[in-house]
């Protein structure tokens, strides 16, 4: 009987124990949640940030900044905010909930004054792509950010796929050879086709607020992904061409849009478009001795030195942190990484510079010339 009773004994006691040791050590290592503001509603991604939200304990909403009131009342209510977190006006709801992080759903041209107002109150900042509008106001925000000794981080949904990880290791582990050719594809139908909200398309159609149309919408991609994988070279030359080939729906912005990027020894193709059968988000990547193709989020194919054809091969799943954009803001501002890469600020003024200089090669009908040295 004693024999049966210490079988019965022993496993409950070791279970007690390693229960109370991993209590102890989740105790530990908790820490509280991210105090994150939201600046703007008006960017339709703002959808995926609290959706993704709902199903997080790690992150706490602080405070809401949108002007307008009724759009701000109905994110409210069907996403259960406390309307006390709403604010008319940013610096209030800065210096009253004091965030650790904003993230910034405005439309493009403001998020200078966003970084600017956040490097100030030392808080550090995520924004949906692109960077800005302007290479003038790119190299503002980097100034700012530098004196407020905060980190500036741009969120592109391609960041977190892992074909692109997987062609970029490619590329770098040498199994390509050196970059000959990038050619990217990015877009939709267009912003109307596919149903934005009217507070999304109404500043996605403004040149002044977006910076183009489908060029700065839908290239920004491309110029990210290019600097990336070139080791945050910058191009030489700068050429591009836009068409409006639906005036009756965008007036004021092109919706269909290709820049070719020149490099010592490669050549960029990003094409961005409004006018896709399908949604595309995908790349190709020529080296001397090999290719690689993303194939959505997932998958890539490549063609090696000697291989009679590519293969289809699945992309190792991205570690953490660094596998969705919450979990990177969060490791950023609590010190456990540096950004680096496709979100990070040194890449996207590298990005902005391109997309300006597009900009400028586009009215002028000429090819762009980057000072060197910059």
């Amino acid at each position: 009987m004693r024999f049966k009773l210490l079988l019965v004994a022993v496993p409950a006691l070791m279970s007690m124990l390693m229960c109370s040791a991993l209590f102890g050590q989740e105790q530990s290592t908790d820490k509280p949640p991210l105090r994150v503001g939201i600046a703007g509603l008006v960017h339709g991604h703002i959808l995926g940030f609290l959706n993704n939200y709902k199903n997080r304990h790690d992150f706490q909403i602080v405070g809401v900044a949108e002007a307008d009131r009724e759009l701000s009342q109905r994110y409210a209510k069907r996403f259960g905010l406390d309307e006390k977190l709403l604010f008319a006006d940013l610096e209030k709801m800065l210096d009253t909930a004091k965030p650790q992080a904003v993230v910034t759903y405005t439309n493009t041209f403001d998020h200078r004054k966003v970084v600017e107002a956040c490097a100030k109150r030392g808080i550090h900042v995520m924004m949906e792509k692109p960077l800005t509008v302007s290479l003038e106001d790119a190299r503002a925000m980097q100034r700012a950010a530098e004196a407020g000794n905060i980190h500036v981080l741009v969120n592109y949904e391609t960041t977190w796929y892992r074909s692109n990880k997987a062609v970029y290791d490619l590329v770098h582990e040498g199994a390509l050879g050196e970059v000959r050719k990038i050619v990217s594809h990015f877009g939709h139908r267009g912003p109307k086709e596919i149903g934005v909200g009217p507070e999304f398309l109404a500043w996605l159609s403004d040149p002044k607020l977006n910076g183009a149309g489908a060029l700065f919408d839908f290239g920004c991609y491309g110029a990210d992904l290019a600097t990336w994988i070139l080791d945050g070279q910058r191009p030489l030359t700068v050429t591009a061409v836009t068409q409006q080939i639906k005036p009756d729906i965008y007036p004021k912005v092109d919706d269909e849009a290709a820049i070719i990027l020149t490099y010592p020894r490669a050549q960029v193709i990003i094409q961005a478009s409004w006018n896709w059968p399908f949604d595309r988000k995908d790349m190709e990547v020529y080296g001397k001795t090999g290719y690689a193709f993303t194939v959505l989020r997932d998958d890539v194919r490549v063609r090696r030195e000697g291989q009679a054809q590519d293969q289809k091969i699945a992309a190792k799943p991205l570690p953490a942190p660094e596998d969705d954009p919450l979990s990177y803001l969060k490791a950023v501002v609590n010190g456990q990484i540096r950004p680096s890469g496709l979100s990070s600020l040194q890449t996207n003024v590298i990005a902005t510079e391109i997309l300006d200089a597009a900009r400028q090669s586009a009215q002028s009908g000429k090819t762009i010339i980057l000072p060197a040295g910059k």
